[in-house]
């Protein structure tokens, strides 16, 4: 067990660690954006939109085939065929992607009128298009890194994609000054100089052959995730675009700042959804694999519940820090966000069983549930709370899906979970926030932003620790790192100072 929860925490750090410092980084970037007035409320209330739009299209674009690639990755490394499904799959995209891309830059003037009101964003709108499509077979080469354990290459190639992207953005936004659309064109300039690099893995799998068989197969694990897919994003996206309807654009722009603020969590579940999928793959073959996932899942909800705890209690001094006090709107819808992220992070654990039975076609129902609880809650919300009732339907929506999702993967691969144990994680977190906020009195927001998280991390660990949360084992294991890091080498008899 220990090796396995090695291996894990291994991928995720790793996936996580670049991914988390480019996240902090773009952070202080909204600050520099704000207060050097190159980006203002209309224009984060404009790419919030485009944003939501992006997320609907990059699922559409994939026709679920990166989920179908990666179910049906060992297999056909087995039977020696693995040339042949991803050929059919890269030469299909390529070809759908081309027709898609046309149609959806042809109808950016009238999407751009529609959505955004006018024709100052149409040129950011086609830019994410051109990207959106462009992006649809990079995922092959990046499967391929996580599927053969290449954690630290993956990383690399994410963490270059990612710097260069910023610097980019730097140079287009603040440099030259051109705004929403500045930041679409960095994304489509370094995305067309990763494809260089990224040819290698693709060269000696990508030939001139198509298997219809391999593609109707692939197509029947991968559609039915294209509708859970579009409403997954909606879960999301569909506030956005809902919101425009109740409230003006520079609302709108509050709201998508909060939500960025919120989603500080994602800084684990990103990483740890990139490492969980090929290593919940790999162990289900393994004859302990449910006892295996969980113990994942406590360890999983321990890390969730920290970080929700932490953005909680951040949230108000990051957002007068970083942006300013007439922006604190988005500081009501932090907590909110962070929540219904956290309910995320337990769906993609607690949701496995769908994939491993090839069950996929129940996706959709978690999701479209989730959706309609989402939006149905939305659209009485938003009229009379505003940001603050958008965020409260995005976190309904979340926790339907978990629930949902939970219960059909239950009937489907049964499993038993550690219920007291995460009981307590949650009350701990609770206690752990509240002490945070009401203890700690009134202080400058750059105190308060080193202060409050402190003192969650404390609390949380101080309660779990002293309540006989851990285990012996699980003490020893804990114990046995924090030894292993104060160990200092011993120098060899003989050596420089003998």
């Amino acid at each position: 067990m220990r090796a396995r929860v090695r291996h894990l925490t291994r991928g995720v750090a790793i996936y996580g660690a670049g991914d988390a410092a480019i996240q902090v980084v773009n952070l202080l970037l909204i600050a520099v954006y704000v207060r050097g007035g190159f980006l203002g409320k209309v224009d984060y209330g404009a790419l919030g939109l485009i944003i939501a739009l992006e997320t609907l299209v990059k699922v559409a674009s994939r026709f679920g085939l990166d989920g179908a690639y990666m179910r049906y990755y060992h297999d056909r490394t087995e039977r020696g065929t693995l040339d042949r499904l991803t050929s059919t799959i890269v030469g299909f995209l390529a070809a759908v992607n081309l027709a898609l891309g046309a149609v959806l830059i042809g109808g950016a003037g009238w999407i751009g009128e529609w959505l955004l009101g006018g024709p100052a964003y149409v040129p950011a709108l086609r830019l994410m298009f051109v990207n959106t499509c462009l992006l649809s077979v990079t995922f092959v080469p990046f499967h391929l890194m996580r599927l053969r354990d290449q954690a630290t290459t993956f990383s690399a190639f994410v963490f270059a994609r990612s710097v260069g992207t910023t610097v980019l953005r730097v140079v287009f936004v603040i440099g030259l000054g051109l705004g929403v659309t500045g930041m679409y064109l960095a994304d489509v300039v370094m995305t067309l100089g990763l494809f260089p690099f990224l040819w290698p893995w693709c060269r000696p799998l990508v030939r001139r052959a198509f298997a219809a068989d391999d593609l109707r197969l692939a197509l029947r694990f991968g559609l039915p995730r294209v509708p859970h897919g579009l409403a997954q994003q909606a879960l999301e996206a569909g506030n956005k675009l809902l919101l425009q309807w109740y409230r003006p654009l520079p609302e709108v722009g509050v709201y998508q700042n909060g939500v960025t603020f919120g989603t500080g969590i994602r800084f684990f579940t990103s990483a740890f959804e990139t490492a969980w999928a090929p290593f919940y793959y790999a162990t289900s073959r393994e004859a302990d694999a449910k006892t295996v996932f969980r113990k994942m899942t406590t360890y999983g909800v321990a890390v969730l519940a920290l970080l929700c705890a932490v953005t909680i209690a951040a949230a108000k001094d990051a957002v007068v820090l970083l942006l300013s006090r007439d922006w604190i709107g988005a500081a009501g819808v932090v907590p909110i966000v962070a929540v219904g992220l956290a309910f995320q992070g337990v769906y993609l654990l607690t949701s496995i069983g769908l994939n491993l039975t090839s069950r996929t076609m129940f996706y959709p129902v978690a999701t479209f549930a989730a959706m309609a609880v989402g939006l149905g809650s939305a659209v009485w919300l938003m009229p009379a709370y505003g940001i603050q009732g958008a965020a409260v339907a995005f976190a309904l929506s979340y926790v339907t899906q978990a629930v949902v999702a939970f219960a059909l993967a239950q009937r489907l691969y049964p499993m038993s979970y550690e219920w007291g144990r995460l009981l307590r994680l949650v009350v701990a977190a609770a206690v752990a926030v509240t002490v945070a906020l009401w203890a700690v009195p009134p202080v400058a927001p750059v105190a308060g932003l080193a202060l409050r998280p402190f003192v969650v991390v404390l609390v949380y660990g101080a309660i779990l620790w002293s309540t006989g949360f851990l285990r012996p084992t699980e003490r020893a294991f804990l114990v046995e790192i924090v030894e292993r890091r104060r160990r200092v080498p011993r120098r060899p008899p003989g050596g420089p100072g003998a």
